[in-house]
């Protein structure tokens, strides 16, 4: 759990894994689906999970007493990330 401007977050690995799946394709002879094999989109998983790795290698101190002016000294990567996960709803509040 990330406590940020008096929030709770935490990253949904569910909707995670939603995010990165492709849907099962049909095999063009058999028109069935191969069992067991999953598959990803490698794109959005590296880009996912070096939004992650961003949020949780963060080193600035926040001073939570200082409320949304806190926020003003983080880096520009943390903030596109913070972002970007929780537009994705990925990152979600408590």
């Amino acid at each position: 759990m990330l406590k940020f401007l008096g929030e709770n977050y935490y990253l949904d690995i569910n909707e995670l894994e939603r995010q990165i799946s492709y849907e099962k394709s049909i095999l063009p002879f058999s028109g069935t689906t191969e069992p067991g094999e999953q598959q990803i989109s490698v794109t959005r998983y590296e880009t996912f999970k070096t939004l992650v790795e961003v949020i949780l290698t963060e080193r600035e101190e926040l001073d939570e007493g200082l409320g949304m002016h806190a926020g003003k000294d983080l880096t520009i990567p943390f903030k596109i990330a913070f972002n970007t996960l929780l537009i994705n709803n990925i990152l979600k509040t408590l």
